[in-house]
Parts: structure tokens; C-alpha cells; sequence
């Protein structure tokens, strides 16, 4: 039984909803933490609803409001593929109420991760049945790259942007995540921002606003 999800939401600027945002935050911070982008985006996606779940579970690194998709201790392959089996339901479920609520199909959602959001943006993004119409990845990693050609569903354009210095998830793993996405077929769109650590800068920013206006449907 999939794990029930909430968070802020931001309704569209032009008060009618056409397509679907949905963020989903980095390890050890919460729905709030995304939300404020879609503020920044709605001039570029007027007729989009943005909402950023928190995660399920309390994250022990940040007791203060910190939240995570699944535990990040050993921080191996194992680990990851454990916890992307038991949190990505859980996403996949959030993902189908939110198209219900709105009225929605698949050609109006978009995904956007940051850092063990992006993990599971692809992991969940790219196996839905019915498809969406673009995901956003900043600062993140495919997880078990290998398993994915036997268990794709879905190949909407993806948008990577990674910082050169990350200190946190190297910058080779954007090199792994598009090429590995390229094998697959999956049409990727790579971004390398020199000078820029584990976050998100303000072309990274440009990039995802209009990335998701060329791709999603009704997006204004």
C-alpha cells in the first residue's frame, strides 16, 4: 500500500489548470524547499499547477523538518535500488491522484528532482505506463542504470543540469545518467555549469522554465 503524500501548492497563475508540475525534493529537506521555483517559473508556465510533496519518511540527519525518500547511510548501489523499490510506489501513487484531482493526462505532467529527488524522478519517470511529458533532473544520478532497459515504460525528453563542483554527487555522474539514458533511447538534453556546487543557479533555473514550456502540453 503506497504511502500517503502532501505538500504546498502553488495553483496557476492564469487561474486555469492545463498542465502539472511536480517537484520532488533532495535528501534531508521537504516539500518547501521546491516549491519557491515554481514561483519563479509561473510567468514562462502561467497555466501550470506546481506542488511539492514532502517525502515520506523523517530524515535522522535533519530531525528539524527534514524529510527523505529513504535512508542515505551506506550511500551504495544496493541501498539505492532498495530504497528507489520501496519509495518510488509511493510517488507513482501521488503522481496519479494529482492528474485525478486536476483533470489531467499524462501529456500535461512534468517531473523536476534535485539530488535524491532526481533518483527518483528517473526511477519512477521513466517506468510509468501512461507516460509523462518531460522530466527535469538538477544534480543527480540514475540509479541501477542496468536494470532500466528491461523495466523503461516511458521516454519523455529529459533535461539534466549538473554543477561542476558538486560536492556531493560528482559531476561524472551526469556523464553516466545521459549516457545511460542514450541507451535507452530516451532523447536527453545535458548541462554541465562550471563554477556551480550541489544546487541550482540561475541558468540552471532558465533551462527547466523553458524546457518544460516547450514540452508540456498547455503549458501557456
Amino acid at each position: 500500500m503506497p504511502r500517503p503524500l502532501d505538500g504546498p501548492r502553488l495553483a496557476p497563475a492564469s487561474g486555469t489548470a492545463r498542465s502539472l508540475v511536480v517537484f520532488v525534493h533532495g535528501y534531508g529537506a521537504n516539500g518547501d524547499d521546491l516549491i519557491a521555483l515554481g514561483q519563479m517559473w509561473q510567468a514562462a508556465l502561467p497555466d501550470t499547477v506546481f506542488v511539492s510533496p514532502h517525502a515520506p519518511e523523517e530524515c535522522a540527519a535533519n530531525p528539524f523538518g527534514g524529510r527523505q525518500w529513504f535512508p542515505l547511510t551506506l550511500r551504495d548501489e544496493q541501498e539505492l535500488v532498495d530504497g528507489l523499490a520501496q519509495a518510488g510506489p509511493d510517488l507513482d501513487a501521488f503522481l496519479d491522484a494529482e492528474l485525478e484531482r486536476h483533470g489531467l493526462g499524462p501529456e500535461a505532467l512534468a517531473l523536476v528532482g534535485f539530488s535524491q529527488g532526481t533518483m527518483m524522478a528517473l526511477h519512477v519517470g521513466l517506468r510509468r505506463a501512461g507516460g509523462l511529458a518531460a522530466l527535469v533532473g538538477y544534480s543527480g544520478v540514475l540509479a541501477n542504470a542496468a536494470a532500466l532497459a528491461g523495466e523503461i515504460a516511458a521516454r519523455p525528453p529529459v533535461l539534466l543540469v549538473h554543477g561542476a563542483q558538486d560536492e556531493l554527487i560528482p559531476a561524472q555522474a551526469l556523464a553516466h545518467t545521459r549516457d545511460a539514458l542514450q541507451r535507452v533511447d530516451v532523447p536527453v538534453e545535458a548541462h554541465l555549469r562550471e563554477g556551480l556546487g550541489h544546487g541550482i543557479d540561475e541558468e540552471g533555473l532558465r533551462l527547466g522554465a523553458g524546457f518544460l514550456a516547450r514540452h508540456l502540453a498547455g503549458a501557456g
